[in-house]
């Protein structure tokens, strides 16, 4: 048997390298060698681990919707805790996922200074946004965990599922933000940044949330 080690892999942004048969102590020993500071994405599902090198568009997509998310969260006054690509996993169901952006809403008092999550105790977050640009979003781990909304953005759309009796469905309105049109409108700012630049989208962006609160 032929072993390998993790520096020897040279994965090119967008693309991804699956490792069957991995045990939950081999998976925890490669998040502990990788560390917290690199640019690859893990995904870990009842023994299959993903790991994923984004590209540069995956980055910005993922920044904006982001950025968006908390601008919605302070013009409406809704207190959130932001845990970005936090690593969420339960070694009981044998489950790992490092969303694009996450974020405690219903349960952020919960999460006020936290620094290390444990979800035996500790809740999922309430919103994790995956961006799929050339790997797709590992809905039975985020079912598994819990996790209640799920935004995913692909191919220029925004797409909602929410968790119902354990399974996803798919859902035109967010349940975080009932009132608002969040499909139609996050799509059209995301594609008004990649034309007019990232900046003046978000400002545009707040001035529509503010007319919306005033209105």
């Amino acid at each position: 048997m032929v072993t390998l080690q993790l520096r020897q892999l040279d994965i090119p942004p967008g693309h991804r390298v699956l490792f069957r048969d991995v045990n939950w102590q081999e998976f925890e020993l490669i998040l502990a060698e990788l560390g917290e500071h690199r640019a690859a994405r893990l995904a870990y599902s009842k023994g299959t681990l993903e790991i994923r090198m984004p590209l540069p568009e995956h980055e910005v997509d993922k920044e904006i919707i982001g950025d968006m998310v908390k601008i919605l969260l302070e013009e409406l006054e809704i207190d959130r805790e932001c845990f970005g690509s936090t690593t969420f996993k339960r070694q009981d169901m044998a489950q790992g996922v490092e969303p694009d952006q996450s974020f405690y809403i219903q349960n952020y008092a919960r999460m006020i200074g936290k620094r290390r999550i444990d979800l035996t105790v500790d809740p999922p977050p309430d919103l994790a946004i995956e961006v799929d640009v050339t790997s797709k979003t590992q809905f039975d781990a985020y079912e598994a965990l819990g996790v209640p909304e799920l935004w995913r953005y692909q191919e220029g759309r925004l797409q909602i599922s929410v968790l119902r009796s354990g399974k996803y469905a798919g859902s035109e309105s967010s349940p975080t933000f009932p009132n608002l049109p969040i499909v139609d409108v996050f799509s059209r700012f995301i594609r008004q940044g990649l034309t007019e630049g990232t900046s003046p989208a978000l400002r545009a962006f707040r001035r529509w949330v503010r007319d919306c609160v005033s209105g």
